[in-house]
């Protein structure tokens, strides 16, 4: 069963002559243990996928679902709920609160959703550790590398009980080495059965995706080609 689903999705800006048209009959699935990368141009709305599939926005036309529930049957509340217990958000620029302990920032969302602290600590702790941070734990994100905030970043949206993860060029910031090791991580994670969608620009780094969605101005030009053959596609995407 798809954890994500966008049929038929279209996203408009603007009235009259002044409207863009960020997606355009966008349709996409994204089963549970699939990761699927999203590239394209700057502008061709990879941006607007994820803030839409991750119900941060609307669409002006078409149906998203998730875990086979259309969101547009949600109240406010539940999409919010939705939110903070299924859907992890990765963001290139991590995130973090300055004032915060790895720990403490992992823990946070879980804590935020009514989750007791100790239990949100234990969970954060757990998450953390999964992904080599146990023993920086208590350090605050100005003690930490690039790489290890992007980690403590992918932790936080792992943790608890999340059954989606959006990345939004959560490499972009980083050496190749640390992308190589973010994208290692959000596979690992569709390994164990969560749903993760990456937009990423790196063809090398959707190597690592079981599929790859092309956009250019809005559509999807190919969602079926090889992760192997992305750099292809991102070529030929270009010379539309």
């Amino acid at each position: 069963m798809s954890m994500l689903e966008l049929r038929h999705v279209s996203k408009a800006y603007g009235d009259g002559a002044a409207q863009v048209r960020a997606l355009d009959d966008v349709s996409v699935s994204v089963d549970a243990g699939a990761l699927v990368a999203v590239m394209g141009p700057s502008g061709s709305g990879k941006s607007t996928l994820l803030t839409i599939a991750g119900t941060l926005e609307e669409p002006t036309s078409g149906e998203v679902l998730i875990d086979g529930t259309a969101v547009a049957k949600m109240s406010r509340a539940e999409r919010a709920r939705l939110r903070r217990r299924a859907i992890g958000y990765v963001f290139q620029d991590f995130n973090l609160l300055p004032g915060l302990t790895a720990a403490e920032n992992v823990a946070l969302p879980l804590e935020l959703d009514g989750t007791a602290a100790r239990k949100a600590r234990a969970a954060a702790l757990r998450a953390l550790d999964g992904l080599g941070l146990a023993d920086r734990a208590g350090q605050y994100p100005d003690q930490l590398s690039g790489g290890e905030r992007q980690r403590v970043a992918i932790a936080r949206a792992m943790a608890g009980e999340r059954r989606l993860i959006l990345a939004d060029e959560p490499s972009g910031a980083l050496d190749s080495a640390n992308a190589t090791e973010v994208m290692r991580l959000l596979h690992d994670a569709s390994e164990r059965g969560l749903a993760v969608v990456v937009v990423t620009h790196d063809p090398q780094l959707a190597s690592w995706a079981d599929r790859v969605v092309f956009l250019r101005d809005g559509h999807v030009v190919d969602q079926k080609t090889p992760a192997r053959d992305a750099e292809s596609a991102l070529a030929q995407g270009q010379s539309r």
